[in-house]
């Protein structure tokens, strides 16, 4: 096992940020890299094709939202061509429906096919109140119900396509998703990599305010985490802003402090993340972004490809035609992040074209699921204390088991949301076991 990978998985919620794997004699190819070998003598070569910083020297940055959106309908038509049905995964928010609603009114695309994943009302994860907003448009409209128990059904085989550890179950809800799409199409569109590529996630706010902190843009930085407040009614935004600013080895410390549940075995290595040291580090807004196609994209992309061919089907993104995220990684932030939302070129440009409701949506959820809930079913706390008193699991020294029985007693109380915790258990024990150890996998 790759240590150091493990770290940022455990610490960070991260994986796939450089050419390693939680294989430690396992090598990925990087994105925008060939790899030849020699037949004669065996040599490697190994070269760079497409280097996103160098393209942005020449880049033409977005002037407005309408070249935005002419090169976003151009990205969408070209993804249409196919011999196969088409479908979209929507998901209710900004970035699918977006998508959805350029075939609609910018394709006329009637014969289409959605595939979302909905919950009981007020569960964590339910998206249907935006995604009924297409009932009067669209027919076919499908939908899938992830539970504890179609989870605990496909545990073994939903890690075997993963084939290495992933932090959260959303990624299952993706699963169900192809699996439902499976169906009906053979290629979908999805709406990968426009966080990425216009500051979609909430801790983008923090790097926002680093930036003009840094610039010394005080009046409008008051203004912005004014309105942040008056958005979205939190502190999550400022916590970050604060957290950016540590020097990187203490970023590092306070995510370990976190934690609570590491072993000083596991922790006793020297780790050199490229996390605390790029990506939290950025001194920009657009640093920050070019740093997330770095080290962040890739993972997103390989849990989906996964999924995807797991049910054969062919997952296409328009966010991330390259003529997009160029010209988004060159425009000035302020057009990404303003007056407390992110994402601004995109509501702009999606104006008379999405729903209102979704296109001023301000809050993000994406494929999440209740795993909250499903982890405090019989099934899986049945599961979850087998792991933490199993010998195995405590052999490893990576998670001090006498913690986590405490924390996961408190959790079954209601008193915490430890889900991601306990799913990161439960995925890396259930991969050592059929990775590592080899052994075949029986719940």
């Amino acid at each position: 096992v790759d240590r150091e990978v493990m770290f940022d998985y455990m610490i960070y919620n991260r994986t796939d940020q450089s050419e390693r794997t939680f294989f430690s004699e396992i090598k990925k190819l990087q994105h925008s890299h060939t790899l030849r070998v020699s037949l004669k003598d065996g040599t490697v070569l190994l070269q760079r094709w497409y280097d996103l910083k160098k393209r942005l020297h020449s880049s033409i940055p977005f002037e407005n939202a309408e070249s935005f959106r002419e090169t976003f309908t151009s990205a969408v038509g070209l993804r249409l061509r196919s011999d196969v049905p088409v479908g979209v995964c929507l998901s209710g928010g900004l970035d699918s429906s977006s998508i959805t609603s350029t075939l609609l009114k910018k394709f006329n695309y009637r014969d289409l096919n959605t595939f979302s994943a909905v919950y009981e009302k007020g569960q964590v994860g339910d998206e249907s109140e935006f995604i009924n907003e297409y009932r009067p448009f669209i027919e076919k409209m499908n939908f899938i119900t992830p539970t504890a128990d179609s989870l605990y059904k496909d545990l073994t085989n939903f890690i075997g396509t993963q084939a290495e550890p992933f932090p959260t179950t959303s990624i299952y809800a993706h699963y169900k998703v192809m699996e439902l799409a499976k169906k009906h199409v053979v290629v979908t569109l999805d709406g990968q990599g426009a966080d990425e590529a216009m500051g979609g996630y909430p801790y983008f706010f923090g790097f926002y305010y680093k930036e003009l902190l840094g610039q010394f843009r005080l009046l409008k930085l008051f203004h912005e985490l004014k309105d942040y407040w008056s958005n979205h009614h939190s502190t999550y935004a400022y916590k970050t802003f604060l957290y950016f600013l540590l020097p990187g080895r203490l970023k590092k410390s306070v995510r370990i402090r976190e934690k609570g549940y590491l072993t000083r075995d596991f922790l006793n290595h020297e780790f050199h993340s490229l996390i605390s040291q790029e990506l939290y580090s950025s001194q920009t807004v657009n640093a920050a972004l070019i740093n997330h196609f770095e080290y962040k994209m890739e993972h997103l992309l390989k849990w989906q490809d996964l999924n995807s061919m797991k049910f054969s089907i062919e997952a296409r993104e328009p966010f991330l035609d390259y003529r997009m995220v160029e010209g988004l990684l060159a425009i000035k932030p302020d057009k990404l992040i303003s007056g407390g939302m992110t994402k601004m070129i995109l509501r702009e440009a999606m104006q008379g074209i999405l729903p209102e409701k979704i296109r001023m949506r301000k809050d993000k959820i994406g494929f999440e699921t209740p795993q909250n809930e499903w982890f405090k079913t019989k099934k899986f706390e049945a599961l979850i204390n087998d792991i933490l008193n199993s010998d195995s699991f405590k052999n490893r020294k990576i998670v001090d088991v006498r913690k986590a029985r405490i924390l996961f007693k408190s959790f079954l109380e209601g008193k915490i949301d430890l889900s991601k915790e306990i799913w990161k258990w439960v995925n890396l024990e259930l991969w050592f076991r059929k990775y590592i150890d080899g052994n075949e996998l029986v719940l």
